[in-house]
């Protein structure tokens, strides 16, 4: 317990140029999804260039969920491991954000002492994670924007909304699908459709209690539930099945048996395009009320060994350079958080189109929402 206060207490008060010295010879352990080849190929280039600036090795830990290493964090916890953890960094956002936060699984507050915090654009939302206050424990990292990706060949007048989702979907059986929830994308449609069914009712943005508030969470879920209804019968598979992943779905959609694809990334079909894994007639698109957004985040474990390194590494993932980089089509995509100021005239960091945002509902209905829907259609 002593060794992680003191190692809390030093790196909370140690100037930028002490922690960077401490980092030195660190080993970073990187909890983030590995579920996409172009993100993981950015993070072993990130790995080479905090070797070689840095001293700090860093292992990327490969995660379906990261709700997995929320549940290992606080088992952790639970056991008295205050300091020696087996996570060093996490890429969090939503519910599980609010997870470790609420269970003071989080180191911090250090997000305002990075160097590059002041690169970041503060225009964006990120002070607030699905309406959770960030409070310093999370530092920005990328844009996430839910939408939807056709192929103007197949599909010339790609659907405004949910509703016309569903009548492309019985115009054309087989064609339109979602993926699994919990999978992020799949839960993620959920969301969204749920926001245009409701006409975004102000209690998504409130906590939910299921067990509390059935009456109102069936109220206002109901449309959800009467739209997939119809949806199951007509999809891809007749329901029984649902792709495990956006990935998934963008192969379906480069071997035409989906009309639209998903994806949380808005620069996603410029990206495909140049990795040769859709056709150069592949557009993105988003509907009418705009498309859920929200910020991806980097955070900190209360009981890391290298605290010092990750806070190294966070800020290496703002630097200008590796914001650019991530943003490039050819390499991941992924809008960049800082200003345009921070990018040279060349950057195509700077070059991003974002859709008209949508606030993410508060995280209690996320879960909600993935227990309601194993309910009713989980094989």
């Amino acid at each position: 317990m002593a060794a992680a206060a003191e190692q809390k207490q030093s790196a909370s008060n140690m100037s930028w140029q002490e922690i960077e010295q401490q980092a030195r010879g660190q080993t970073v352990f990187f909890n983030a999804w590995g579920g996409s080849q172009p993100i993981n190929s950015y993070l072993r280039w990130v790995a080479r260039e905090v070797k070689s600036r840095y001293g700090i090795t860093l292992n990327h830990v490969k995660v379906a969920d990261i709700a997995e290493t929320s549940q290992r964090l606080l088992a952790e916890k639970a056991a008295g491991k205050a300091s020696g953890g087996s996570v060093d960094l996490v890429w969090i956002n939503g519910e599980n954000f609010r997870t470790l936060k609420t269970n003071d699984l989080l180191d911090g507050p250090f997000v305002a002492k990075l160097p590059n915090w002041k690169r970041v654009d503060k225009r964006l939302p990120v002070y607030e994670d699905f309406t959770e206050p960030t409070d310093g424990l999370e530092a920005p990292w990328g844009i996430g924007q839910l939408v939807f990706i056709h192929d103007t060949l197949t599909l010339k007048n790609p659907p405004a909304s949910f509703t016309e989702l569903l009548s492309l979907a019985k115009a054309f059986p087989g064609k339109v699908t979602y993926p699994q929830p919990p999978a992020f994308h799949g839960t993620s449609f959920l969301k969204a459709a749920l926001i245009e069914l409701s006409n975004a009712d102000p209690a998504l943005y409130e906590p939910i209690d299921p067990a509390a508030d059935q009456a109102k969470f069936d109220r206002i879920t109901a449309p959800l539930w009467r739209y997939l209804d119809q949806l199951h019968p007509v999809a891809w598979q007749q329901g029984e099945r649902f792709p495990g992943s956006a990935t998934e779905m963008l192969q379906l959609l480069d071997d035409r048996q989906l009309l639209v694809a998903i994806t949380f990334n808005p620069n996603e079909a410029k990206a495909a395009i140049l990795r040769g894994e859709l056709p150069e007639t592949a557009q993105t698109f988003a509907f009418e009320q705009g498309a859920l957004s929200n910020i991806h985040f980097l955070a900190i474990p209360w009981n890391a060994s290298a605290k010092a390194g990750a806070r190294v590494v966070i800020n290496f993932l703002m630097s200008p350079e590796a914001q650019a980089r991530k943003a490039n089509s050819q390499i991941w995509g992924d809008p960049s958080v800082l200003t345009t100021d921070a990018f040279s005239g060349a950057d195509e960091a700077q070059t991003f189109e974002l859709f008209r945002a949508i606030a993410e509902p508060h995280p209690s209905w996320q879960t909600a929402l993935e227990t309601a829907w194993q309910q009713r259609y989980g094989h």
